[in-house]
């Protein structure tokens, strides 16, 4: 079996629209295509006996140990990776459940699809997957828990951890949007203008001036002493000397940690002698120069956690410990706890299992214990010096008994340190009274205090406090979004997205938006190049400055990781055309419509997708959209607009000149088409075409119709506004028009436009794309002989797979098929071609070069009229126009 391409969705896909995490394996299965699961001697056996958990999994039969059955029965081993891929990861405490396999059409060769958690796990999984079904087809051995431990450390290194995941996970289920900004735990939450951030637990309202502060712990012991909030006596130390000072003036037990710690980072307490202190002295040490030396108060570890000025929830903590039973020993006791169903490695569960590390033993040796020796009955040994989770503590949750009078003085804590969100660590024996009546102190505050202590611990009631994280951050009334416009189709997306975008603006929207040609944020281009893909829709929605989103979204994008955002307000629709069939296992005219669909699938409940009512495959998909839908079209007489409108539906058309927005029964004017400069005094029909549905969008965001009607009327087709869609040049003897088209749909329209133009002869810059099927490209050549008097060939920067000669020849092929004579000379560049048309071109002529890379044949028409229009200011003609004005 080979592996011939894995690819990570990210977003609403061609796949599932609301699963968008999932990896599709394209695989070859070869030999095995002959082999399904019942032709492999002893498969089914060793399957079972190596995954017996597998049992769970249904399939197709909806009853547990389905699968198996279906492994009897005789399945192919594409579908036997797709379990084997959900299993490893759910085995590695990831545990997710979609999956299916599919043909691609192609003899043995299938795209396998499945669910993942973390990005990097499920491509390990899909390729440990394919290996595990090899081996258990030749009947060899596997090291299956090799393969389970390496994902346990892809997720713990590449996972949010359980503070930001939960945070994350709240704002998911408010529908705020997310990206994640790095591979650590920096996360915006929102879109543009209306993003916050998290890093862990601070966000972007968290002063930094309170967190230099927390990290301070001289500087918080200092604040906290002046406020009356009990602390313990300490000081600070920087070498032994002083620390022999301290230990003298504030007595045994101790505790020393550095000034800039946190998260128990070269912490060290209940220190009892020198020995211990000089050791603990150098890993404080190691964090930083100075040094916290401290009395040690006896009690419990506590965690208060204050968010926004409020205590949300409070924990006790007590760290990793083992109880003695009299006849286990002090390893197959810590064996026990780590065998308790709630641990497990790093943050996967709800505890982390105990490690035997350099601490453990080091507090063994204080204690003149080994692993091997039986602890008595009852006795408790603690096994870390601090009482992190993630060292193995646990946690009680005691939320509900905290004294009022130490409410008031966590809230009260929070204020002076000046931390939104605050973690505030207290000795005591209890926290039912007052920490200044039983003894207790504030040992140090935190910034980024972790919150899985709270939302899961050992005991007591859980408590989301990832909730008031949010309430803080979009409170009551305001939005984490902003309007997102998307665009797709096969034809028209960017002269549409570009006249959208151009509306939007006119309103006094800070637009961003993506096309073909690169990313624009307020009209400025920031990315050049195909950006319209997930990648660049995220740059726009990243942009702080950007209130208004409009994104072309093209097939390439959503085949290869889907949409850049999960909803979106407004889906348009262009049309659906023969073009990039044969690529990425989409064949037909039905398939491409299914991956435009994605767009209009992920529109919001409140939102609409205007659909092309001309178009059957487009129309087709209103059918079981969860949104409003509305239609366009340049027939007002189309039986799909008329019920539509009767119905009390939107839409929009051409009537009597003018473009129309149809509310119900009701018709609203707009403008006349001839008074619309896109649509070329009303030649080009599939500029109008374009027009429509950005009249729909407009009018759904309440703008204006004279809004409306401006826009369009100062929205110029030019190299500016629309580079590569039309650009009309105007030279002495002749005329050019650079347009991208580049497909028979775009040659048509095309074509019929220059049908309206009085000029003679027509020629045609044209070239093949290598990446399309053999008749689409013969088919181009014979579209191009019926649009032009004269053709001239050029290629493609980039063949994309083919050979100069094969390409040219199937141009000819098709231009033959008309008239062989049409054919003027063929280029290898396309700026050859630009000048040997504009050297020899004919009074009179109208010339059209279709583009591949626009800025380069634009620059070079460019100069060429620079020439022609040169222009100079002689003495002559200022003396003449200073008589003028005497």
């Amino acid at each position: 079996m080979k592996i011939l391409d894995i690819k990570a969705m990210r977003g609403p896909n061609f796949w599932s629209i609301r699963r968008h995490k999932l990896i599709v394996m394209k695989i070859d299965l070869e030999d095995m295509e002959d082999f399904p699961t019942n032709k492999i001697d002893g498969f089914s056996d060793r399957l079972e006996k190596m995954f017996p958990t597998m049992y769970a999994h249904e399939c197709s039969e909806n009853k547990p140990g389905g699968f198996f059955h279906r492994v009897k029965e005789g399945t192919w081993m594409g579908h036997v990776i797709e379990h084997l891929a959900l299993e490893i990861q759910t085995l590695a405490g990831m545990d997710t459940g979609f999956g299916r396999t599919r043909t691609t059409g192609q003899h043995g060769v299938y795209n396998v699809v499945f669910s993942y958690q973390e990005e990097k796990v499920g491509i390990y999984a899909a390729k440990s997957a394919v290996r595990i079904c090899e081996a258990l087809a030749k009947s060899e051995d596997y090291n299956l828990a090799e393969d389970i431990q390496s994902m346990r450390e892809i997720r713990e290194d590449e996972r949010l951890g359980p503070s930001t995941g939960s945070i994350v996970e709240e704002a998911q289920a408010r529908g705020i949007p997310w990206i994640r900004l790095n591979r650590h735990s920096l996360v915006q939450l929102g879109y543009g203008v209306n993003q916050k951030r998290i890093q862990a637990t601070v966000s972007s309202t968290t002063s930094n001036i309170a967190v230099e502060i927390a990290c301070d712990k001289e500087e918080t012991k200092n604040l906290l002493e002046a406020a009356s909030i009990p602390i313990p006596r300490g000081t600070i130390i920087y070498d032994e000397e002083e620390l022999e000072s301290a230990v003298k003036r504030i007595g045994y037990p101790i505790v020393l940690k550095p000034v800039n710690g946190n998260h128990g980072r070269g912490a060290t307490i209940n220190i009892q002698n020198w020995e211990n202190a000089v050791e603990a002295l150098a890993v404080a040490k190691k964090i930083s120069r100075g040094v916290i030396c401290e009395k040690f108060i006896t009690g419990f570890d506590f965690r208060l956690l204050v968010i926004n000025y409020k205590l949300v929830a409070a924990a006790k903590r007590t760290p990793a410990c083992v109880t003695g039973d009299g006849k286990s020993t002090i390893k197959q006791l810590i064996d026990t706890v780590n065998s308790d169903p709630r641990r497990g490695y790093g943050h996967e569960k709800v505890l982390t299992a105990i490690k035997l590390d350099e601490m453990t033993l080091n507090i063994l040796k204080d204690r003149n214990l080994s692993l091997e020796d039986i602890l008595p009955k009852d006795e408790i040994l603690y096994l870390k010096k601090t009482a992190n989770l993630s060292t193995g503590g646990t946690s009680t949750d005691i939320t509900d008994i905290v004294h009022p009078y130490n409410v008031f003085m966590a809230e009260r804590i929070a204020r002076i340190i000046g931390l939104d969100i605050c973690g505030i660590d207290i000795m005591a024996p209890d926290l039912s009274s007052p920490i200044k009546e039983n003894g207790g102190a504030v040992l140090e505050v935190n910034a980024a205090p972790g919150f899985r202590m709270h939302i899961a611990p050992a005991e007591g009631l859980a408590r989301n406090v990832a909730e008031p994280v949010i309430d803080m951050l979009y409170p009551p009334g305001s939005s984490a979004r902003i309007p997102i416009i998307a665009v797709t189709g096969t034809n028209g997306k960017t002269t549409t997205t570009r006249l959208m975008a151009h509306i939007v603006k006119t309103m006094g929207h800070k637009v961003g938006f993506t096309t073909t040609d690169g990313i624009y944020v307020q009209n400025r281009m920031l990315e050049q190049g195909d950006c319209t893909g997930p990648v660049s829709a995220e740059f726009v929605l990243k942009d702080p400055t950007v209130d208004f989103a409009v994104l072309e979204c093209a097939r390439g994008g959503i085949l290869r990781a889907g949409l850049g955002f999960h909803k979106c307000d407004i889906a348009i629709v262009t049309n659906v055309a023969a073009d990039h069939l044969g690529l990425k296992d989409i064949n037909t005219l039905e398939d491409m419509a299914r991956v435009k669909a994605v767009v209009p699938e992920s529109v919001m409940s409140g939102g609409y997708a205007i659909l092309n009512a001309d178009d059957d495959l487009v129309y087709s998909m209103r059918k079981g959209l969860d949104c409003n839908v509305a239609l366009f079209s340049l027939d007002e007489n189309n039986p799909r607009i008329i019920e539509h409108c009767n119905k009390g539906g939107l839409a929009a058309i051409v009537e009597n000149g003018y473009v129309t927005i149809c509310k119900g029964t009701w018709r609203i004017r707009v403008d006349k088409v001839v008074n619309i400069p896109l649509t070329f005094s009303g030649k080009a029909i599939f500029m109008i075409q374009n027009v429509l549905p950005t009249l729909i969008a407009g009018f759904i965001r309440n703008f204006k119709v004279e809004d409306l009607r401006i826009a369009l009327e100062t929205f110029i087709p030019s190299p500016t506004q629309t580079p590569g869609r039309m650009n009309l040049f105007q030279f002495k003897n002749f005329q050019v028009m650079v347009d991208y088209a580049h497909n028979t749909a775009g040659f048509q329209a095309i074509g019929k436009f220059l049908e309206k133009i009085e000029a003679k002869p027509k020629i045609g810059i044209i070239a093949g794309v290598g990446d399309r099927r053999d008749e689409d490209i013969f088919n181009l050549g014979k579209q191009a002989a019926h649009m032009f008097d004269k053709i001239v060939i050029r290629q493609d920067k980039n063949l994309r797979g083919r050979t100069e000669k094969e390409i040219i020849d199937l141009m000819l092929k098709g231009i033959s098929e008309i008239d062989a004579n049409k054919l003027d000379k063929v280029f290898s560049t396309e700026r050859e071609a630009i000048d040997h048309v504009l050297k020899t071109a004919k009074k009179g002529s109208f010339i059209t070069i279709c583009s591949d890379v626009v800025p380069d044949a634009l620059d070079q028409i460019m100069q060429y009229k620079e020439r022609e229009d040169k222009f100079e200011i002689t003495a002559e003609d200022i003396k003449d126009l200073h008589k003028e004005k005497i």
